[in-house]
């Protein structure tokens, strides 16, 4: 049987949710596991309800679970998760400290700050005796989080260090063998080498990082602002400029003039600061420079749910700036392909010289998952940048000379060849203003929407996924496949034979990929917004409009069981 164990650890901002929550997630990868790990937070600095849910399983995992197996309750709010619980399943909490009754599940009662107290000195500790109590109940080795708990502590006193030490075990020896009808799977094994722990805002400042990425201009917003404080404690050693501006117009004009000068550079925001870069990335449209956008969505409109996650900004960022112009797409499946997906906007951008947005949300920004590594070998640095040696051989050198491909030959302002010239009103071959309604300025238009043709034919095909034969399909983007991928795997399971086109590339939208729509006898379409955007653009792209709609919209993500739910609903009211 395969080990598939969730925990969530409930309770109020400021209570160290988080400090247990990354602690379990790294000693269970770091025995082999593989875990996937998210948040739920209320925008606020401290109270308000949050939870943090480690899901651990002996095959890797893509997406939390419904069900939760190890509750810890640490507020009176917390009993709002026995919804979530099974028969199997089991609370730990202090009985001095909350009100806690559940008729589902086992409870196990540690009195944490007594423990705490007793144990290391401190009832500041009582989380520690927490995250020991949760390894006791599952019999893990408790020598792993001895581990993290000296690399937390390192720089501070060993006295806090020792007292974490001897909490933790006491709430381990609180816990082990304490409740004998439960029925949890044992993890006194190891399962493999140990793996690396990431969340997607690192995974796609890494990205950059690989791409030679060596400016980013951002205002912190979140979902976005771990891709900017990574790459900042990363600058040092890998001679990148990071630049706090003071508002997302001059992250983006920052960002475009640290490109015009050669290097490759981002910045990154959420949809709101997305709204004030949207003259900047039409400057990029006109200009013709590269730039990678990151948009990490959350709930809108206006500031909505700041902290929650949505897939509401998908045809805001296809079609937002005036004028038209080309541009690119890409919202990664997981966290590991935001690693790659973030490369191929480098070269995209600098091939093309567009703009390129990344969809991330804050399911995908602010998870954790494990990852065993990411092949940077294969990675390939395409810049598409002049030389000054093939500069000297070019005559009569046209920053915007009209080409059949709508790409013009790039050079860099200040070479000692060509002279490049930049402006963003209408401009000749030459980069010198215009007013030539008759020949220019259409020429000039569908030079750069000629790109889009180019573009089309480096768009990957979706990711399919289930029997290839199967005529029920589910159509998904960017970070609910691995929710998506689950539901498939259960409705397989119940011999459904349903299969998964996943979309990780998202526009322009290649007709060609949706030739599957032929044969097909069920579609649905299953996003994270109300209004069923990626949809709405396979119809226009297509001209097939699919019905049957899976959304959500409250500010979480999707479940597997969830999904197959709303899958059997539509199919069972044709």
């Amino acid at each position: 049987m395969n080990v598939d164990i969730t925990i969530k650890i409930a309770g109020e901002a400021g209570q160290g949710l988080q400090t247990i929550g990354r602690l379990l997630a790294k000693a269970f990868s770091r025995g082999g596991w593989h875990v996937f790990a998210n948040q739920v937070l209320q925008s606020r600095i401290r109270g308000g309800h949050n939870w943090f849910q480690v899901r651990v399983s002996d095959i890797k995992i893509l997406a939390p679970a419904e069900v939760t197996d190890i509750l810890i309750a640490l507020d009176n709010e917390s009993v709002y998760h026995t919804r979530e619980l099974s028969e199997n399943s089991i609370t730990i909490f202090d009985s001095s400290l909350i009100k806690y009754n559940s008729e589902k599940g086992l409870i196990l009662d540690i009195p944490f700050e007594k423990t705490a107290k007793e144990s290391g000195g401190n009832k500041l500790i009582s989380n520690t005796v927490a995250l020991g109590a949760v390894l006791g109940l599952l019999e893990y080795d408790i020598n792993i989080l001895f581990g993290l708990l000296k690399e937390s502590f390192q720089e501070k006193d060993q006295g806090i260090v020792q007292a974490n030490i001897q909490a933790a075990q006491a709430g381990y020896n609180l816990a082990y063998q304490k409740i004998k009808a439960n029925k949890l799977p044992r993890l006194n094994r190891t399962n493999g080498h140990p793996r690396m722990l990431i969340n997607g805002s690192e995974t796609i400042a890494l990205g950059a990082l690989a791409a030679g990425c060596k400016f980013i201009s951002a205002y912190p917003m979140s979902p976005s602002t771990g891709i900017m404080t990574y790459l900042a404690s990363q600058a040092e050693e890998f001679k990148v400029l990071v630049e706090q501006s003071e508002d997302e117009i001059a992250s983006i004009n920052l960002a475009l003039g640290a490109s015009y000068a050669g290097v490759r550079a981002m910045t990154a925001t959420s949809g709101g600061g997305f709204a004030l870069m949207v003259e900047g990335l039409s400057l990029a449209g006109m200009t013709e420079t590269p730039i990678v956008i990151v948009d990490a969505q959350r709930p809108g409109p206006a500031t909505g749910l700041p902290t929650r996650t949505a897939q509401e900004d998908l045809e805001y960022v296809i079609y937002a700036g005036h004028g038209e112009s080309p541009r690119a797409v890409l919202a990664p499946l997981s966290i590991e392909d935001a690693f790659y997906l973030t490369v191929k906007a480098f070269n995209l951008a600098d091939k093309y010289q567009i703009p390129v947005i990344i969809l991330s949300d804050q399911l995908l920004a602010d998870s954790y998952l494990t990852v065993d590594s990411f092949d940077v070998e294969s990675l390939k640095i395409e810049r598409h940048i002049l030389s000054d040696e093939e500069l000297k051989n070019i005559k009569n050198y046209k920053r915007y000379q009209i080409t059949d491909s709508g790409i013009s030959p790039r050079a860099l302002p200040g070479n000692p060849y060509g002279l490049v010239v930049a402006d963003s009103d209408e401009h000749d071959e030459e980069g010198h203003i215009t007013e030539d309604v008759d020949y220019i300025r259409p020429e000039m238009v569908k030079k750069r929407n000629r790109k889009t043709a180019g573009l089309l034919k480096e768009m990957s095909a979706p990711i399919q996924y289930g029997p290839p034969e199967a005529k029920n399909i589910i159509i998904g983007w960017g970070s609910s496949y691995g929710a998506l991928k689950e539901a498939v795997d259960i409705l397989n399971s119940e011999k459904e034979k349903v299969s998964l086109a996943h979309f990780n590339q998202v526009w322009p939208l290649n007709k060609e990929y949706f030739d599957f729509l032929n044969t097909a006898e069920f579609v649905c379409v299953a996003e994270n917004n109300f209004r069923g955007q990626f949809a709405h653009l396979i119809a226009g792209e297509t001209g097939k409009v699919i019905k049957n709609r899976i959304n959500k919209f409250n500010g979480l993500p999707f479940s597997a069981a969830e999904i197959v739910r709303e899958y059997k609903r539509l199919k069972n009211s044709l």
